[in-house]
C-alpha cells in the first residue's frame, strides 16, 4: 500500500513531512489491528454453595471459639468464584482460549468437587487445612493448575459474601 505519492519530492518539506506522518499512523494501526503477541485475560464467575466449619486442630475448643467466633459452628455460604486466566490471542481464532473450555475446567476443579458439599467433611485437603476463604482460594488454584495449559491460570478470587473476597495468585 503506497501512501506518498510518487512525485513527492516535489512538494514543500512540511507537506512531505505531513504525508510521512500520516503513512506512519496508517501503518501503525494496521500492525495493531493484526493481535498475533498480544495478550488478553479472560474471566468466568461460577456459583457454589458449600458448608464448613473454621476449627483449628492446633487449638483446644475455647482457643478456636475466641479466635473463629461464630464461624467456629456449622455454617454454609453461597460462594462466588472469579477465574482469570491469561494468553497471547491466537491470529487465527481471534482467541486464546475458547470460554467454553474454561467452563469445563472450572466445572471439573469447582462445581464438582465443592458444590453442596460440606468442606470440612467431603474433601480430604480440608482434613489438616482450616477451610478459610483463602485456603479454598488455595484448593481452588491447585485444582485448576492441574487442568489448564502452564502458566494460563492468572487469579483466583473467591467471594465468601458480597462484602468479603480473596484474591490468589499463586503466590
Amino acid at each position: 500500500m503506497e501512501v506518498l505519492p510518487s512525485n513527492v519530492e516535489q512538494f514543500p518539506l512540511r507537506q512531505r513531512l505531513c504525508s510521512l506522518a500520516l503513512a506512519m499512523q496508517s501503518r501503525t494501526r494496521n500492525e495493531n489491528l493484526n493481535p498475533a503477541g498480544k495478550v488478553a485475560f479472560l474471566s468466568r464467575t461460577e456459583t457454589f454453595a458449600a458448608a464448613h466449619r473454621l476449627s483449628s486442630k492446633s487449638l483446644n475448643d475455647a482457643e478456636n471459639k475466641e479466635l473463629f467466633g461464630k464461624c467456629n459452628h456449622s455454617h454454609g455460604h453461597n460462594y462466588k468464584v472469579t477465574v482469570t486466566v491469561r494468553g497471547e490471542i491466537n491470529p487465527i481464532s481471534g482467541m486464546f482460549m475458547n470460554i467454553f473450555t474454561l467452563q469445563e475446567y472450572m466445572k471439573e476443579s469447582i462445581m464438582e468437587p465443592l458444590d453442596h458439599k460440606n468442606l470440612d467433611e467431603d474433601l480430604t485437603y480440608f482434613a489438616d487445612v482450616v477451610s478459610t476463604t483463602e485456603n479454598l482460594a488455595v484448593y481452588i488454584w491447585d485444582s485448576l493448575q492441574k487442568r489448564l495449559p502452564e502458566g494460563c491460570l492468572y487469579k483466583v478470587k473467591v467471594y465468601e459474601s458480597d462484602k468479603n473476597f480473596i484474591v490468589y495468585k499463586g503466590e
